[in-house]
């Protein structure tokens, strides 16, 4: 007997599930995630079949992917349990600084996920691997990544340790698979495997993955000063939350943030030359000359509170930039010193030079550059001065470590630290 086929026009639509919409009830009980998840921008996407964190290359930021119908299958303490392993992988530093040079094999994928599921026994899908439960029982709880990794079992026909058919980790590296390559959709059907995708890892600008890992600390750093005032890391175990904080210690390359920066302030100026064949309309239209410049503004804060150790340590960090760019130098205290603004070309030397010595107001270079049309604006200073009016174009602070560790205010802007 054939059986009867449901017309899907008939089925009960469901409606998309928007995990924006549950993450602060999710998260009630859990401040340090909390505070996390609300510097974590959040999209929908069905590219995946489950979830993944990486780095969005136009903004620099990390992201959490997320397929709806997947959360949408979930309980409450799995969506939970999702959410913090996605985060947990930020915090562990996976996406960054744990990353093998040689790019990540399925075995990275599995040992990360057990190293981060020893903290979340009982919160996950069921095809999650779990240390210490079917095919790794061999696996203690509580170990890192590269434990695992190093003692991950080995058998005769696989030498790397991948496993033979039906073992885990078949299907491609990060592709949110459970076992033997189907759907990871928390049905609990098959045999551990990793959940989430982990793709988009090893595919990012050395460059702009060095920005987005200091706004990342940041983030983190911001979220455990959170729970700590509030007296409450929820879920966090003391061993996770001391390396926590002792990984928010170090800090980024802040040169090859500044080369980023000018890069990513480049547009093109086109001009018509009969000298280049036009590609579309050969020798009937002329070609395009284009070249790529970025007109940048670089405002030296010159107020008392600056000393000159500082303001010497500024100059320094001109005089490298220098060797990438031309700029225009901005002095300014409470105002703007136009009579001491000058360019400053790429390849020039310039010495260190005070002459300002008031109080401290980013509004006057910030509005100085506003109504000139520049690409980009570099602040060096020790941001003790009240938040200025918003920047027309993309802004950047300079400071020391120290008072980067203490800003006068709160911005979304980077705030590179100088040695």
């Amino acid at each position: 007997m054939t059986p009867a086929i449901k017309d899907p026009a008939q089925e009960e639509a469901l409606p998309v599930f928007d995990l924006n919409r549950h993450t602060a009830r999710l998260l009630m009980n859990e401040p340090f995630f909390a505070a996390l998840s609300r510097r974590i921008d959040k999209r929908s996407t069905t590219a995946l079949p489950t979830a993944g964190v990486m780095v969005d290359q136009k903004t620099a930021q990390f992201v959490l992917m997320y397929n709806p119908d997947f959360f949408a299958r979930l309980t409450d303490v799995q969506k939970l349990g999702v959410l913090k392993h996605e985060f947990y992988h930020l915090v562990f530093e996976h996406v960054t600084g744990r990353k093998p040079e040689g790019g990540l094999t399925k075995i990275d994928n599995i040992c990360m996920d057990l190293a981060i599921n020893s903290h979340l026994r009982g919160e996950l899908p069921e095809m999650c691997c779990m240390p210490g439960e079917g095919p790794f029982e061999w696996a203690p709880l509580g170990k890192t990544y590269e434990w695992y990794k190093a003692n991950y079992p080995k058998d005769d026909e696989n030498e790397d340790g991948e496993g033979g058919e039906g073992e885990p980790g078949e299907g491609e590296p990060g592709d949110g698979t459970g076992e033997g390559g189907q759907p990871g959709e928390g049905s609990g059907g098959g045999e551990p495997g990793s959940f989430d995708d982990h793709s988009g890892w090893g595919e990012v600008d050395n460059t702009i993955n060095e920005i987005a890992k200091e706004r990342l600390k940041e983030g983190i750093k911001k979220a455990a000063q959170e729970a700590s005032q509030a007296g409450s890391w929820g879920s966090v175990p003391a061993g996770c939350r001391e390396d926590i904080l002792e990984g928010l210690r170090s800090r980024i390359d802040w040169k090859k943030a500044l080369r980023y920066f000018v890069k990513t302030t480049q547009r093109a100026n086109k001009r018509s030359t009969v000298r280049r064949i036009n590609k579309r309309f050969p020798y009937i239209h002329p070609g395009k000359k284009v070249q790529r410049t970025a007109k940048i503004a670089i405002s030296i804060d010159q107020s008392g509170s600056v000393d000159d150790e500082m303001l010497g340590l500024f100059f320094d960090a001109l005089d490298k930039l220098s060797k990438i760019a031309t700029f225009t130098v901005v002095p300014f205290d409470t105002e703007v010193c136009e009579d001491h603004v000058y360019e400053w070309k790429k390849g020039q030397k310039h010495k260190k030079e005070r002459v300002r010595y008031g109080g401290t107001c980013f509004n006057a270079p910030t509005k100085w550059v506003n109504e000139r049309n520049f690409d980009g604006h570099i602040v060096l200073t020790d941001l003790c001065a009240p938040k200025p009016v918003n920047s027309k174009c993309k802004r950047l602070w300079i400071t020391t470590k120290q008072y980067a560790s203490r800003p006068y205010f709160d911005t979304k802007e980077i705030i590179l630290a100088v040695d």
